[in-house]
């Protein structure tokens, strides 16, 4: 790989780790499809390779954003164990699979995602109160949460993010701040994977996680200055964003 190929992918990375900063999810759901789409790479190497840049910054978000908003460990921890041992199955499973067959069932999941949220955004309703859930829930959440998060190579965060804010009332902030904990093992786990099975371009990958270790942080503070429902909309066009790209391969 040439110096200048290593230089483009420090750039994007850049652009990567302020939107997974801002989000939440390490940048990986856009990685995937640009990877794909103006890179050339197969669904498989592509979510290989995005997992590369996404675990060290989710790593950092997390530091960041238990910075601003003590993040509650106890229920991270609630919801990363089952969400590690469904994102490894997952990743298992989808190392093996057809990489067009993952290429479509991930267009689905980001349209599912986008439905969502849109839904949620633009529906009349009275608020929901803030509670806290308890570990059972938790545990539920995390093990649906995995299996994305395995499937996927990134996911795990998007899935978690949604059902904290809706079904506990959650901030925003606040919910992103949990599900990145809860995705650092669930990504780690499923690197791991990847790797195993030949699936990674390491060279690339390290590229855009060293610019996006310099970014994300810019994210992490743009997120907390913005109002939460201009967040929650950004976030909901982010996604339908990403499929329409990958969907275009």
């Amino acid at each position: 790989m040439l110096w200048t190929d290593v230089l483009i992918y420090f750039v994007l990375g850049l652009g990567l780790g302020t939107l997974g900063g801002l989000f939440g999810i390490g940048g990986g759901l856009i990685a995937i499809p640009v990877l794909g789409v103006f890179f050339g790479l197969d669904q498989h190497l592509a979510q290989g390779t995005a997992l590369v840049m996404v675990v060290p910054n989710v790593l950092l978000a997390i530091w960041r954003y238990n910075q601003r908003n003590r993040i509650a460990w106890r229920q991270a921890a609630a919801l990363s164990l089952p969400a590690f041992f469904m994102a490894w199955g997952g990743a298992t499973v989808a190392a093996n699979l057809p990489g067009t067959l993952m290429r479509y069932g991930f267009v689905l999941f980001l349209l599912a995602l986008a439905a969502y949220n849109g839904w949620r955004l633009y529906r009349p309703v009275a608020g929901v109160s803030e509670r806290v859930p308890t570990t059972s829930q938790l545990g539920v959440l995390g093990f649906c949460s995995g299996i994305s998060g395995g499937l996927f190579g990134v996911g795990a965060a998007v899935v978690a993010t949604p059902a904290l804010t809706s079904i506990f009332g959650l901030s925003q902030v606040v919910a992103q701040g949990l599900s990145l904990a809860m995705a650092l093992p669930t990504t780690s786990v499923a690197l791991a994977t990847f790797a195993a099975h030949g699936q990674v371009a390491w060279i690339t990958g390290l590229a855009l996680a060293a610019g996006g270790l310099l970014s994300i942080s810019w994210g992490v503070r743009i997120a907390h200055a913005l109002p939460d429902r201009l967040l929650r909309s950004l976030f909901c066009g982010f996604l339908v964003v990403c499929a329409i790209g990958l969907s275009l391969r």
